[in-house]
């Protein structure tokens, strides 16, 4: 036995040099380690070409001027924040990273529990998560269609419009006015009075001049009022023919009605008596418009209220974070939907049991178990819309997009735009990964926490 042993056989309990040797050399999957580097150096390679060389190179870049020869030092970054343009940028991204993660996730969850609820579920998420398959061109496009100002092209001030003309009347006329020689004096603020004062027993004519085509095309031929006792009548006409062959203020033949004008009678300054013209133009006031001056108020003839300016400076950000959670909605509800499904029904039904409401249930049960899953929509949504650029880019008009501004957006104009400073450009791609950083790290942290369990 101690032969064996001297000739070199390991003794119980012990490994041979070799094998320890050998065991050295590998990690600790037990696979050889150069064997690991071999398949990781590809991935290495593109990981430092495609962003360690770039960060490297960017920190480098900003500390040179626009030209690149000269050293500014920190220069650049005192430029950054100066100026203006990326002040707003970086007002505008904090307000993207508050608002637009938190209402897209919100919708998520109010579309995943929702939905579990009802037979035509899946055919909800369907429609819901497609806008997820355009890209971000394509939705920019669509929502630069979407915001136009002009009703009968944009959807949003058509509906707009729509539901605001449902509740209060719009001008019949716009644009329309008296001739200068009908016999009437412009107040100040637009509404039209008559020199002379009517008199019951008579018909007081009203001719208007400038009506639309499209306002007067469907209207009725003109008719002309008669007197009757004690009330004042007249007739309300789009007073031109074709050719213009007809007698000014004269109801000629074909003329047509101007139907809905408001007509008030005014004596020393008060109106006593109001009507409304009827589809054939005529009108009628009782006697109390007896010996008062007619006037037609400044409403006939204003503007019809066009919707809301989405694009202009004051709504151009809110609008354009709409277009986005349009976007990502869908990708919060598919993601807080799978989560809902691991949720153990038991809970819910003990929860019930209980005593609890839906309210309750959803708030002290449903939200805490999916408390992981909304961390993961929020962290990388918030990620997502700290790089967002194609959306603003494409949606904001030149006229407004200084107030839509983004630091990635400024990143590109001072880069690439008409003032080309790549220093200062660098100096916001560095400032904007800084930005990104902690949210970064606080997913990491996350994972880590998630693999631990």
């Amino acid at each position: 036995m101690s032969t064996a042993t001297a000739g070199g056989a390991a003794a119980p309990g012990r490994v041979a040099p070799a094998q320890d040797k050998n065991k050295k050399r590998k990690s600790i999957t037990g696979t050889r380690l150069w064997v690991a580097g071999i398949f990781l150096l590809p991935a290495l390679v593109l990981l430092g070409a495609l962003v360690v060389y770039p960060i490297g190179y960017s920190v480098y870049r900003s500390l040179f001027d626009a030209s690149g020869d000269g050293f500014v030092g920190l220069d650049n970054y005192r430029e950054m924040f100066s100026d203006d343009a990326t002040m707003t940028a970086i007002k505008n991204n904090i307000v993207w990273v508050i608002v637009a993660p938190s209402v897209a996730t919100a919708l998520g969850l109010i579309f995943a529990v929702l939905t579990e609820r009802v037979r035509w579920g899946t055919a909800f998420k369907l429609v819901v998560f497609m806008p997820m398959a355009i890209s971000m061109l394509a939705a920019g496009i669509i929502f630069r269609l979407v915001y136009e100002a002009d009703p009968d092209r944009g959807v949003a001030n058509a509906i707009w419009v729509s539901v605001h003309d449902t509740f209060k009347e719009s001008p019949p006329f716009p644009g329309a006015h008296p001739r200068p020689d009908a016999g009437f004096t412009e107040s100040s603020n637009g509404s039209f009075t008559t020199d002379a004062t009517a008199k019951a027993d008579t018909s007081v004519s009203l001719p208007l001049v400038a009506a639309k085509r499209d306002d007067v095309s469907g209207a009725q031929d003109a008719k002309a009022a008669k007197p009757e006792a004690g009330k004042v009548t007249g007739t309300v006409w789009f007073d031109f023919t074709k050719g213009d062959r007809g007698q000014h203020n004269v109801l000629d033949k074909g003329e047509k009605a101007l139907a809905d004008v408001k007509i008030e009678a005014v004596k020393d300054g008060k109106v006593v008596a109001s009507t409304t013209s009827r589809a054939d133009g005529t009108y009628t006031l009782p006697a109390k418009a007896d010996g008062a001056e007619l006037r037609l108020p400044a409403w006939n003839f204003g503007q019809p209220y066009n919707g809301v300016d989405w694009l202009g400076p004051s709504l151009v950000t809110p609008a354009i974070i709409g277009s986005y959670v349009w976007i990502w909605a869908g990708f919060a509800m598919v993601l807080i939907a799978a989560g809902l499904a691991g949720v153990p029904r038991e809970l819910l039904e003990a929860a019930r049991m209980d005593g609890a409401n839906e309210w309750q249930v959803f708030r002290r049960v449903t939200v805490p178990l999916l408390a992981p899953v909304l961390s993961v929509v929020v962290v990388t949504l918030m990620i997502n819309v700290l790089k967002i650029f194609d959306l603003v880019y494409i949606i904001a008009p030149q006229t407004s997009q200084d107030e839509a501004n983004v630091l990635a957006l400024q990143l590109y104009q001072s880069s690439f735009g008409t003032d080309v400073n790549q220093g200062l450009g660098s100096a916001i791609a560095v400032f904007l990964l800084v930005f990104v950083a902690p949210v970064m790290f606080f997913n990491i942290r996350r994972i880590r926490r998630e693999r631990r369990r």
